[in-house]
């Protein structure tokens, strides 16, 4: 879970709604790179662009759940190479963003997809995602360190080791997963926080991360299994 947005507004009891409709005024139905001929070819999501206006709001970039991230582009191109990976499963989907991993996951036949995030534009945005997507994800807000096991037998991160403080949080949780037998799938883009001393390598793929231009893909983005 990355850094609650500091955006203004919306807040109260009509949030939700606000935020959606702010989200949909403000972000464009696009496209994740790297997914053009695979079987994920026409997910979308809302994402930030040029004349968003985001940054009037949040300062000097658009929040981080307005683009699709390296880790979790490589997640869902694994996904949409093997959907067996996630067919048939209860699908936990730490950091969930705006949804790209946990929306793939459901896409490929997962039993029933829930996201995590702590940022509550995350949330709102995930949940138009899935919608747009045809997808009947569950997205919660909370915090990464309070997740609930029982009834997970998938655990999914995308791109959640960015930060050392985090990156410890995420370690303890996915070593309590992997001790009850639940398996996790990580993607990331080799950024330093990364434990790599935990991971089991199973394929890498070039593809685009926040901030690269249009058809480009700067980073190798690895799937790998948490040991």
């Amino acid at each position: 879970m990355r850094e609650a947005t500091s955006l203004l507004l919306p807040d109260g009891p009509d949030g939700e709604a606000r935020r959606a409709a702010l989200i949909r005024d403000r972000l464009t139905l696009q496209p994740p790179p790297g997914l053009a001929g695979t079987g994920l070819c026409d997910l979308k999501l809302y994402r930030a662009g040029p004349s968003s206006g985001l940054s009037k709001l949040v300062g000097s970039v658009a929040p981080y759940w307005a683009h699709p991230w390296a880790g979790g582009l490589a997640l869902a191109r694994y996904m949409a190479e093997r959907p067996d990976a996630v067919a048939g499963r209860h699908v936990l989907d730490l950091g969930t963003g705006g949804g790209l991993v946990a929306i793939a996951a459901a896409l490929m036949g997962a039993a029933s997809v829930t996201g995590i995030d702590i940022d509550a534009w995350a949330i709102s945005a995930a949940r138009l995602n899935a919608d747009a997507n045809g997808v009947g994800a569950r997205f919660l807000q909370g915090d990464v360190a309070d997740v609930a096991l029982a009834g997970v037998d998938m655990i999914l991160v995308g791109d959640l080791f960015y930060d050392k403080d985090l990156a410890d949080t995420v370690s303890v949780v996915l070593a309590s997963a992997v001790s009850r037998g639940i398996p996790v799938l990580v993607g990331d883009p080799g950024r330093k926080p990364l434990p790599r001393v935990h991971l089991l390598d199973v394929v890498e793929y070039p593809v685009a991360d926040v901030g690269d231009p249009p058809g480009t893909a700067s980073a190798t983005g690895r799937v790998s299994r948490w040991v």
